[in-house]
Parts: C-alpha cells; structure tokens; sequence
C-alpha cells in the first residue's frame, strides 16, 4: 500500500482554491476512481493520465488507486489537475520521491504523449497558491510568462511529465519562466486627431474619461458615433498594477490573453454584436459560468452599436452591473462573482431605418417605439446623453488647423483625474462617477444655491430624477476638474444638464 499528497489549485469563477490531491494505492481490483465532486473534466483525466504515464516510459501501478480531491465539498473544474493527480499517483506508487513537491503547487494539463499543456486561468491560480502561503509553482511551459506576472512567486515551468518525474529523482533542475519584456503594450488606439466636425462628441468623450462617465450617443448613420466610442479607451489612463492584473486575471480565465502573456495596461474595449446572447454579454453558459463581454471589459470600455437592436434582456442585465461595479451569477453548481466596472457607450440611430432628413418615412411612433428599446431605468444610469448631427462638407474640407489628438486630451484627462483624486482621498481615490450622490449634496462638498439652482428647478417640475440630479453633480465636477477649477461655477451645471438631458437649459 502507497500514500502521497500533492498540491494543485482549482478555481471557481475568478476565486482560486488551494486543493490537496491525494493518491493512496491498494490491493484490488486494477482502476482508477476519482472523488471530491469532480467534473466531467476530472473525470476523464483517468485515461489521459494513464496513458501519459505508459508514453513517458513508466509503468501505470497495477493497483486499485483511489483519488480525492480536498476540499471534497468544493466543485473541481477543469484540466489543470492532470499533472498534479499523475504526480500523486506516481510518488504513492514509489515511483518517485515526493520530497521536492513539499510546499509546491502544481497546474497544468496532460496530452496522451506526456507533454504538458497550458490550461486557462494560471494568473488568479497562481494568484491564489501565494495567497495560501505556497509560494512555488509547477507550471505549462505555455503558462510561465503567465504566471510569473505574480510577486513573491518562483515559478518553474515543465515541459513534459517525463521531465517533471527527473527532476522529483533529482537529476535535473526545472528552468524558469522564458525571459520577455513586460508586455505591456496593446495594439496602437484609434486617435480621436480623426475625428472631424463633431466638437460637442468630441467633448463628451473627454468628460466621459475624465469622470468615469457612461455615454449614450444618437444620430443618423456616419455622423461619428462608432467612430468616437473607438477613440475612448486612447484617452484613459492607463492601469495600475492593480488594475492590470484584475483585467489580466479575467481574459486569462477566459483564454483571451495575447502571444506576450504580459500584463494588459491598456483599458480593454468590447463591442459585442448585436446578435451576442446574455451570457456572451454578462457572463453564463452551460456548467459553471463564465466571464461574459462586460468583464473583458473591466476598467475599460463597454461599446453597444445599434443598441436598440439588442435583446431587452440583454440590455437590462447591464443596470445591477452599471450600479455595483460586478456580476454575480448563481447556478444549481453554486454561484461565482466577477468583476465589471465598465463604461458603458451607447450608440443609436434616430429611427429603424436610418436614413437622413426627408428621406425617412418612419413615423413619429415608430421612432418613440424603436429608442423606447432602451429603457427608462438603463438610461437613467447614463450621465452622459447627447445628439450628434450630421457632418457637414466645410468639417470635410477645412484646410488649417488639425483637431487634437488623443495624446492631447488624455493629458488633460490625467490632469482632471489627479484633482479628483486628490480631492475625494487625497491619493489614488475613487471616480466622480462614482462618488456617492448623498457625500455632493451635504457637508463641504455641496455648491451653493447659486450654482446649481437650475438643476434643482428641473427636479421640481419631474425633468429630472433625484439619480439625475446627482449624476448632473457629477458631471459637473468632472466639466470643472478639466478647466483646473477647485469647484464647479454655475456654467458648469448648465453643461452638465445640457449633457444629461440632451436639451440646452
């Protein structure tokens, strides 16, 4: 009889675990059996086991071999135990030592030849082992870059389960990591310097990153909606080492992560089409859920094009994710969280038909009926709502003077962001998108009758919701971080109000 005890790690959702894999080896009848709620994944890792270890040139224990998985109340999805379940396997057999796997996580996945395959998810995997006290990880050659992005972690890549059983004999060393610049880059953003003629959009966007601010955009085809919503993420900021690897986390679970496996420091930008499926869009599917486009997109940008083309459904799942920043997702299998505080940007054309002035033949209802897709309580949660018109030759054709471009604007957006920083928290503090209405409207922080006496008339008379009135504060102290005022003036509110209801006050 054999006894041995290895550790791996599993997830649930973006949440990591620490699981203890133990393989205890017994007379009997010659099979495998695997316990603590595995999946059909775990399952059929049976056979690929077995079979790597025959092809790495050892012989499969012909021995009754039972399996567990501890916690055995936790759910175990996935491949990524292959290579743990074989090294528990082989050390009970006393095929190899199990000294050098003391305090040593283990992931990744097993061809039938024995090589070891990247698996999904290594980032929060190994994110997860350190914070279980386990500081040294087994991983796929594919995964080491990957995995590596964790602090105060050796990482030690394996190749084949033929090289990970020399180096538990002691005769070889696992290489780390292939070494890699910090990939942090993404592909160069579209740069708003192509944007002509439309100044008020143009404005819009600059708030909308300067804040923090959801966006919603309306006019006819080719007045500039796409074209504008493309140029956001160019002009945020870029992420900080925590927030690159929250976003880092998410496409790796998914499998979305680039060639580099570095950190993604650039905003993500989604854009769904308009056919996607609520679980492409918040997160879902068969089994256990998984991340939909709205947490690609977090801390980044969310584009919806011809939003009153999608599903209601679909577009109402967004209003709880716009309020708390993430999604929670419950199935009979248990439920899982994951994160999405996005910018939302809407783009709508003024009818089903689209077409310019006395060409359109629709009706004034069919008009209410086709934006009334979007509906009341959606739009409630988008500060910023505004009509473009279309472009005129003379925008076309000016000679003179080019627009700014991104790198102009982002400048500026920096700016506005550290006064608001510094304002809400003295340090890398919250969004003005995101400070709560009841903090603006009492104590220090509140603007005198003077200044926002307009939007206070507007709430009487039901023009404007109480979500409304705070997100007008908002906005406005976002138009004043940008014009480097330490308090928004009463010509910010108008902006603000402007900007919120489509219609000059």
């Amino acid at each position: 009889m054999g006894y041995a005890r290895v550790l791996s790690v599993g997830l649930l959702g973006l949440t990591g675990r620490l699981i203890e894999i133990e393989a205890d080896l017994s007379a009997g009848l010659p099979g495998m059996i695997v316990s603590g709620l595995p999946d059909a994944a775990v399952n059929e890792s049976r056979e690929r086991i077995r079979a790597a270890v025959i092809n790495s040139g050892l012989p499969w224990p012909n021995r009754r071999i039972t399996v567990n998985l501890l916690p055995a109340s936790v759910p175990k999805h996935g491949s990524l135990f292959d290579l743990g379940v074989a090294a528990a396997v082989l050390c009970a057999a006393g095929a190899v030592p199990v000294d050098r796997l003391h305090d040593v996580a283990l992931i990744g996945e097993l061809g039938l030849d024995g090589r070891v395959r990247q698996v999904r998810g290594v980032l929060p995997a190994v994110l997860a082992a350190g914070r279980s006290g386990v500081h040294r990880v087994l991983v796929p050659a594919g995964n080491g870059r990957e995995a590596a992005l964790v602090p105060d972690t050796v990482v030690q890549t394996v190749d084949t389960l033929a090289m990970l059983l020399a180096h538990l004999r002691g005769e070889t060393e696992l290489p780390g990591p292939a070494a890699d610049d910090d990939a942090t880059a993404s592909a160069a953003s579209a740069d708003l310097v192509d944007v002509v003629g439309q100044e008020r959009g143009r404005r819009a966007i600059e708030i909308a990153a300067a804040g923090g601010h959801n966006v919603a955009l309306f006019g006819p085809p080719g007045a500039g909606k796409t074209m504008l919503a493309e140029r956001l993420p160019g002009v945020l900021p870029s992420l900080s080492d925590e927030q690159a690897l929250e976003v880092t986390a998410v496409h790796s679970v998914v499998g979305a992560l680039p060639g580099s496996a570095g950190l993604l420091r650039q905003p993500p930008y989604q854009a769904p089409h308009h056919t996607s499926t609520p679980a492409a869009i918040v997160g879902g599917g068969s089994g256990l859920p998984r991340p939909g486009a709205i947490s690609l997109a977090h801390h980044g940008v969310l584009f919806l094009d011809e939003a009153p083309e999608y599903r209601p459904g679909v577009l109402n799942a967004l209003r709880e994710p716009l309020e708390n920043g993430e999604i929670r997702l419950a199935r009979a299998s248990g439920s899982v969280c994951f994160p999405a505080r996005f910018q939302l940007v809407l783009a709508a054309n003024p009818c089903p038909c689209g077409e310019r002035g006395g060409d359109c033949l629709c009706s004034p209802l069919v008009r209410r009926r086709y934006l009334g897709r979007l509906s009341g309580p959606l739009l409630d949660r988008v500060d910023l709502q505004l009509d473009l018109l279309p472009v005129r030759s003379a925008h076309l054709l000016v000679e003179g003077q080019a627009p700014e471009d991104s790198a102009t604007v982002a400048a500026r957006v920096r700016q506005a962001r550290d006064s608001a920083a510094v304002r809400w928290s003295g340090g890398a503090g919250p969004l003005n998108a995101t400070i709560p209405g009841r903090m603006l409207r009492s104590g220090r922080w509140r603007l005198p009758r003077t200044v926002s006496v307009l939007a206070e008339r507007l709430v009487d008379s039901g023009a404007l919701s109480a979500r409304g009135y705070d997100r007008v504060l908002r906005i406005a102290w976002t138009v004043a971080d940008l014009a480097g005022r330490s308090r928004p003036d009463a010509g910010d509110v108008a902006e603000a109000i402007e900007l919120r209801t489509r219609t000059t006050p």
